[in-house]
């Protein structure tokens, strides 16, 4: 259950930071005599800023700023949230009661047997300047006009040429009953470039995006030239491409983005989000083989500057490296403190949410298959006939693992050579994850990483996917 207050925001905003634990510690001990099993609080402030190019001109300039908190109760097997932007110290005692009449609890004068909060841990302090040194609107609005001219020099028969900036800085201060206390700083950076060619009545839309967490100076090392010399090489051969047939084929993953097959159809499979609804297939298969050998998957929130990187969790835990299947066996999965509780897993630091306005879910990190053995071309090789799809577009996902996934580039493999000279489009992969896992045969062992982003119950946040190129033996393939 959860309910959001919206009042005015508060005219002035404390520093996140020890001066925060006197009132934490009376929210979290007014919610321990109530009952509670346990309260935990978090805290955050944004600062969000977003820039697109069209052709030659700055279109929008969309700046914004935020601040709130967000009070989660849990009482047996039950929970209560309240949300508010209002981070007066009545407001926060509203909220607190609000959450606590979801569960029949109300503030008592009772004593409440608690130890307090642990010393701070703050992962912020040596990320304080990160913010002021992000590019200004003038900066970021410099690079993407050089960006869209770039795709005009590169690209031909072009229609439309855009170029998107966007920045978010985070700063989140969490505490708990049962001691937690952190405060982080979070930066993540997204550019992105997309282009539309025409000719006739022949069409072609090619995007590149990329993002990077921690990293003050990613839009200024944006290897913009590159990123449209390759979108326009992309475009120029899809703009003629024939229309894939359709069929059931092998097919060659690229690594990259191609991991988003992985995150969509699977990875959500193995939150204990998932496992609380009773929406995966793979509740009861800890130990139990559900891929292909070939096949290990890992979850992990520490790999440098990627997007699903954190210094803790948004329940104030420390990040891991989670490893979920193992030569094809499932090992665990993703829990955070309520999938703790209800499921019995343990919690992985992976309680994620967008903001203050969404209580922790199970969420994915940096979630990818790890490499093996094989060289890319190795893995053409061993096709007679198939597919080759070199980058990802949209799809959709059902709540059990079905799938369907645009192809944005793709190209015949025959007689174990990839052709280039034969691009397709208008493909699109059909499949669910137990039928698709167990025929992912081979793994090469260039593993390359993508940023990106997720939604599910506890909002948009970002991630990172990723693989090696793979061989999946057999996959419905949608066309003409």
């Amino acid at each position: 259950m959860s309910l959001c207050l919206d009042p005015p925001v508060t005219s002035r905003l404390d520093p996140l930071n020890e001066g925060w634990r006197p009132r934490l510690e009376e929210l979290l001990t007014a919610g321990m005599a109530a009952g509670a099993d346990l309260v935990e609080i978090f805290v955050e402030r944004n600062d969000h800023l977003s820039v697109l190019a069209e052709q030659e001109r700055i279109t929008s300039v969309s700046p914004a700023l935020g601040c709130g908190a967000g009070i989660r109760v849990f009482k047996g097997n039950c929970d209560g949230f309240a949300a508010t932007n209002d981070l007066s110290g009545p407001a926060l005692m509203t909220a607190l009661e609000q959450a606590l009449a979801m569960l029949g609890l109300c503030r008592s004068a009772n004593a409440s047997r608690w130890q307090g909060l642990a010393a701070l841990q703050d992962y912020g302090s040596v990320k304080e300047q990160w913010l002021k040194a992000c590019p200004t609107v003038p900066d970021s609005a410099e690079r993407l006009r050089e960006a869209t001219a770039a795709l005009e020099r590169h690209g031909r028969h072009l229609q439309v040429r855009r170029a998107s900036y966007a920045r978010d800085w985070q700063e989140v201060l969490v505490a708990a009953s049962d001691g937690t206390f952190a405060r982080d700083l979070r930066l993540h950076q997204t550019t992105g470039l997309t282009l539309l060619a025409a000719d006739g009545d022949h069409r072609a839309t090619i995007s590149r995006r990329d993002g990077r967490a921690d990293d003050p100076h990613f839009l200024a090392n944006w290897p913009v030239e590159d990123v449209a010399v390759s979108a326009g090489r992309s475009a120029g051969k899809m703009l003629y491409a024939d229309f894939v047939k359709a069929g059931d084929y092998p097919v060659v993953l690229a690594n990259r983005f191609g991991g988003v097959i992985f995150h969509e159809a699977c990875g959500h499979l193995l939150e204990t989000t998932q496992v609380e609804q009773g929406s995966t297939p793979f509740a009861g298969n800890i130990g139990q083989t559900i891929a292909h050998p070939a096949v290990t998957a890992v979850d992990e929130g520490l790999s440098p500057n990627s997007f699903g990187s954190m210094a803790m969790d948004d329940e104030g835990m420390a990040p891991q490296r989670t490893v979920l299947i193992q030569d094809g066996v499932l090992q665990c999965f993703l829990s955070d403190r309520a999938g703790e509780m209800r499921t019995g897993h343990p919690r992985t630091g992976s309680g994620r949410r967008q903001n203050h306005g969404y209580p922790a879910a199970s969420r994915m990190r940096n979630t990818f298959i790890a490499p093996g053995p094989h060289k890319p071309k190795e893995l053409i090789g061993s096709i007679d006939h198939g597919l080759y799809c070199k980058q990802m577009g949209g799809g959709s996902v059902g709540p059990t693992g079905q799938f369907n996934f645009a192809v944005e580039e793709a190209y015949w493999i025959e007689n174990g050579c990839l052709r280039e000279d034969k691009p397709v489009k208008g493909a699109t992969l059909i499949g669910d994850a137990v039928t698709v896992l167990p025929r992912i045969s081979m793994c090469a062992d260039d593993n390359a990483l993508a940023a990106g982003f997720c939604g599910s119950v506890s909002g948009s946040i970002y991630v990172t996917v990723g693989q090696p190129h793979v061989k999946v033996d057999r996959i419905t393939v949608g066309g003409r």
